[in-house]
């Protein structure tokens, strides 16, 4: 065995001897370099027309070689930080991992001050965190060569990978060839401060859906919606985005009204939105479900006000709460398990988590009552007690729809149509309930309902037709549930609109194809053209190049004839 090889010792079984096995070095180096982390990002794909190894990333799909002497992974690796496909994090991850294992950790200070950037936003730290004292002195001990940035310079590190990222982004939304979705919203910092959310929500390459904060910033007063629409316009043109707007999502605020109709007119003076921005507008769903509910909440008299006021009570001292939970020591099968949740005036689900908090614990209410003096006129009578129990059955289907339609992890726009359907039974069905309070919440409610959802929203009616598990027969069973005679009006009108907004679709895409055949045409021409000159431009280069050889031997011939006779 010469220098050139390597014995590998490879046994078959546990009595077997041991055969050796001559293994060429470069072949098993290269499979030492297989295992590298970084092919976790990277794919290989084999030798070349030059015979060099090459691979490709994952996620860009880009071709990089990393074979032989001058190219390696430590050459592929740094496409990694410029790759839109692949979160950084992952990056500073997988190229510490690889220097561990090639023996000693190098720290690349760049990778480490973005690794750092992002765990100071991820986790909201402050930037002063880098001059606390035994902070420094913990990461001089864990790595003595790592110098760690200044307060300043992790601001200016963030600000680069927001950028970058935001490049990035913005990449990926230009080069997406459907439509996208906006949802916006008017936020209020505790020192009155006026901030303005951006959200867009697309599909993306590989059929996921996606949703990417655009802008969170700063929105100075007058919030009119002439401001409002001048702000998100503006925000669009930055991002490259206003060509591609499907709809918009906002909440019910009269300025917002305003602000859907401004914007309209000015993305549709540049034939930006889809039939003249028909469905360009869309309610916030849970929003309306919110305001339904409080109207028909302001009826409930004084059960749910007396609830809200025992919860506060119990809760204004620790040494109440106590004598509290004592109360279940003396009743029996009762335990304090669930913590008693007290409302916001702004979300009615908490008003329902509030409720269904205190019945289980009525009981021990009653008894606290008797040990309190100053709890008796907070505590609700028996007929009070009856009365939240059948508001708070009323309002879990309620419930249950918020939780539903807030979801962030899956599509909610299939959603819409069944679940307002399903409320709208719900309120229909409360206007002959024996119980005179929830006939009258249910009289307040609807009033609220035929406000916003007298019709419901075409656009999001588009999606259970378009599911394969609802179609149109659903709509069809839906609007005669509510109404027999005015269904087939109302499945004729939806089905009009989609076919109009697949009729624009489909033109678009033939101008498209259209546009495509006419460039290869036009390029097929060009490319002949330039072939046909060429050719002349070759054919008249020979020529000329044959006579000025001719006339050069014509010469020699003259010179040589004038030779002889001189000769001669």
């Amino acid at each position: 065995m010469n220098s050139e090889t390597v014995s590998n010792l490879v046994t078959t079984g546990v009595d077997s001897e041991a055969a050796p096995i001559e293994v060429d070095e470069s072949s098993l180096k290269r499979l030492r370099l297989a295992t590298s982390d970084v092919w976790n990002f990277f794919k290989k794909l084999g030798p070349d027309k030059d015979g060099v190894e090459c691979a490709e990333c994952k996620g860009c799909k880009k071709v990089f070689k990393d074979g032989g002497k001058r190219y390696g992974t430590s050459t592929i690796k740094w496409n990694l930080d410029s790759c839109t496909q692949i979160k950084h994090e992952d990056i500073g991850q997988t190229i510490a991992e690889l220097q561990l294992k090639m023996g000693s950790l190098k720290i690349d200070s760049g990778v480490a001050r973005d690794m750092f950037a992002g765990y100071v936003v991820a986790g909201d730290k402050p930037f002063n965190m880098v001059d606390d004292r035994r902070f420094r002195n913990w990461v001089k001990y864990i790595s003595p060569t790592l110098k760690l940035p200044s307060r300043n310079t992790v601001k200016a590190d963030i600000v680069k990978v927001h950028k970058r990222e935001a490049a990035k982004l913005k990449k990926i939304l230009v080069s997406i060839p459907n439509r996208i979705f906006l949802t916006s919203d008017l936020w209020t910092s505790s020192t009155n401060e006026g901030f303005i959310c951006l959200t867009v929500h697309f599909v993306d390459e590989n059929r996921k859906l996606q949703s990417k904060i655009l802008n969170f910033c700063d929105m100075p007063p007058p919030y009119t919606g002439f401001e409002l629409s001048s702000k998100i316009f503006t925000l669009l043109t930055e991002w490259k985005i206003d060509k591609k707007i499907f709809f918009i999502t906002l909440d019910n605020a009269s300025s917002n009204d305003t602000c859907v109709e401004h914007l309209k007119s000015t993305l549709d003076v540049y034939g930006l939105l889809l039939c003249g921005g028909e469905f360009f507008h869309v309610r916030c769903s849970v929003h309306i479900l919110n305001l339904i509910v409080q109207d028909g909440m302001k009826i409930c008299g004084d059960a749910v006000y007396k609830i809200r006021e025992s919860i506060k009570f119990l809760r204004k001292s620790e040494s109440r709460m106590v004598k509290f939970k004592e109360c279940f020591e003396d009743i029996e099968g009762l335990e304090y398990t669930n913590a008693l949740f007290l409302d916001v005036p702004t979300r009615w689900n908490s008003l329902y988590a509030m409720l269904a908090s205190a019945i289980p614990y009525k009981k021990a209410f009653e008894m606290y009552k008797v040990k309190e003096a100053g709890f008796r006129e907070y505590c609700p009578s028996s007929d009070e007690w009856r009365r939240t129990e059948k508001i708070c059955d009323f309002l879990l289907p309620f419930y249950e729809t918020t939780k539903l339609m807030s979801g962030t992890s899956y599509p909610t726009s299939n959603l819409y149509f069944l679940q307002v359907w399903q409320i709208q039974l719900i309120l229909i069905n409360s206007l002959k309930n024996n119980e005179v309070l929830i006939r009258n919440v249910g009289e307040k409610m609807m009033i609220k309902f035929k406000k916003y959802w007298e019709e419901y929203s075409v656009v999001l009616a588009f999606r259970v037709v378009l599911d394969p598990r609802f179609k149109l027969n659903t709509l069809v069973h839906c609007y005669n549930e509510i109404d027999p005679i005015s269904a087939k009006d109302k499945v004729e009108h939806v089905k009009s609109k989609l076919y109009k907004i697949f009729e624009v679709y489909d033109q678009n895409f033939s101008t498209t194809v259209e546009s495509s055949s006419q460039l290869s045409n036009n390029f097929s021409q060009v490319t002949s053209s330039a072939i046909g000159t060429q050719l002349i431009k070759i054919v008249g280069v020979s020529i000329f190049i044959y006579l000025v050889i001719c006339i050069f031997y014509f010469l020699c011939f003259l010179i040589h004839m004038l030779f002889v006779m001189q000769r001669i």
